[in-house]
């Protein structure tokens, strides 16, 4: 328990989220309560070798403490090239095993290793060996008690000094969330020695303390429940433009993507955004970057709401659609409570049968354009992009229909033999030819090929005839025995 003293014994402590705990929303959510934060999950590769991307990623200041930064990968080399490079500017490495989006499935990283114990052991193991600070994890249940208590095992075995336990499995995502099961956080936290921290259903003041009893936890970390309610860990819920005013001010003082703030903004103001008379709102959110635009939305809101928070005029509970469901009245800060897997599951059977009633009666879903003309779902995707990026001129022409003359496949863009690019790589290759179209250069790389070998060539020779004595000796030898026979 010595690392977990070194640390200050937190027990209300922010997670790891992708594009969402940067350090502006760590700053915000440590004035409210937070005891402990972690970066968002770092790529290990992308830090270890991009300059760059380990300048952006990992930004971090005096008042960002105590702080543990995260890493996903599968290469234990890589992992602790990774971490080498952050560990001066934490007091603990984390490795990432519980993420369990497509994009972990993709990269071959987070819950998508919990099944390799041998590749795990050695990362944990090597990362624990050459850091100066504690290696810590992250991690799914399983389906079973006993195979989750076994895999802890093994990470309290090669290392691990501190293991964040998630009560759902890899496959409780999205809308087949559902609910976390403490019991499998307490079978771990029992039949371990190392500090555990339980993560998963915890939305107010209230499941923090019940969680802390209920599974012997030394700590709480919440995501969602941070995201919609800052205050969450002060047990205080305030109006929603006061934590968004807040963290607005931090990210102009440490700035972050525009995307990171939209995304902090829609979840605080979720119940007001969800509203129908402010439906125009939502969609001048979508497509705000600045931080101009940022403020002046909420400030909006707080010009619609305030004069309610402050009883100069009487809200009429459940008059509004969309507030039926809320205890407190929306323009205040509190949980997003998701629908349960069952209903969801119910519903999408719903909505495929009627997709598939109008599929079979001709009529599908329309997108429009501002001028009311009817467009592709690809098209309306691109038109909200260049909505929210107005100054980025739309460089991307539409691509000809036409097909290749030699197969099916579309026709290059700007293929001056009218191919594809498969039939156009083949004829250069067979006809020697260069493309500009395709960036196909066949004929110019042969070309500097032969001319750089030709040089190799006749410098080869040179060198020899200048500095091999035996050489100049055996040709002269030649010279005067083919002299007769010239005469």
């Amino acid at each position: 328990m010595d690392f977990w003293k070194d640390l200050g014994g937190p027990t209300k402590i922010v997670a790891p989220m992708v594009d969402a705990s940067e350090l502006a929303w760590r700053l915000l959510s440590r004035k409210y309560g937070a005891q402990l934060c972690y970066t968002p999950m770092l790529h290990s590769a992308l830090f270890s070798k991009d300059s760059k991307y380990r300048a952006e990623a990992l930004v971090t200041c005096e008042d960002d403490k105590p702080l543990i930064v995260q890493f996903c990968g599968n290469d234990p080399q890589t992992m602790l090239d990774a971490a080498l490079l952050a560990q001066d500017h934490c007091l603990a490495i984390d490795i990432n095993l519980g993420c369990p989006q497509a994009i972990a499935k993709r990269g071959h990283y987070g819950a998508f290793l919990q099944d390799e114990w041998q590749l795990l052991h050695r990362i944990v193991s090597l990362l624990s060996q050459h850091l100066k600070v504690p290696v810590t994890c992250k991690i799914r249940r399983f389906e079973t008690k006993k195979k989750t208590v076994q895999y802890a095992k093994m990470l309290e075995s090669a290392g691990c000094k501190m293991l964040t336990v998630h009560g759902r499995t890899r496959e409780q995502r999205g809308p087949l969330t559902g609910l976390a099961d403490w019991s499998y956080v307490k079978a771990v936290r029992d039949a371990v020695k190392i500090p555990v921290i339980s993560n998963g259903n915890i939305q107010n003041m209230q499941d923090l303390q019940r969680c802390l009893e209920e599974t012997g936890a030394v700590g709480v970390m919440t995501a969602e429940g941070n995201l919609y309610n800052p205050a969450l860990f002060l047990c205080q819920n305030p109006p929603c433009w006061v934590p968004a005013l807040e963290y607005l001010q931090l990210a102009e003082t440490y700035p972050c993507p525009n995307s990171y703030i939209r995304g902090h903004l829609f979840k605080l103001f979720h119940h007001v955004l969800s509203i129908p008379e402010n439906n125009p709102l939502r969609g001048e959110l979508g497509a705000a970057n600045t931080l101009d635009q940022f403020k002046e939305i909420t400030k909006r809101i707080m010009g619609i709401y305030e004069k309610f928070y402050l009883g100069k005029v009487i809200w009429k509970h459940c008059t509004e659609e969309g507030t039926q469901n809320l205890i407190l009245p929306p323009w205040l800060c509190q949980p997003y409570v998701r629908d349960t897997p069952e209903n969801h599951v119910k519903k999408m059977e719903e909505q495929k049968k009627e997709a598939e009633k109008k599929i079979a009666e001709g009529s599908k879903r329309l997108y429009e354009d501002p001028e009311g003309n009817v467009i592709s779902r690809k098209k309306m995707k691109r038109l909200r992009r260049m909505m929210r990026r107005p100054e980025k001129p739309d460089s991307c022409p539409e691509r000809p229909m036409e097909k290749c003359s030699l197969c099916e496949n579309p026709l290059g863009f700007k293929c001056g033999y009218k191919l594809c690019k498969k039939c156009c790589r083949d004829k250069c290759f067979t006809g020697n030819l260069d493309c500009e179209g395709h960036r196909i250069l066949v004929k110019t790389r042969r070309k500097m090929a032969k001319f750089y070998a030709d040089q190799t060539k006749k410098s080869s020779c040179a060198q020899m005839e200048s500095t091999d004595p035996e050489v100049l000796l055996t040709d002269e030898r030649l010279q005067s025995e083919s002299v007769p026979e010239n005469r």
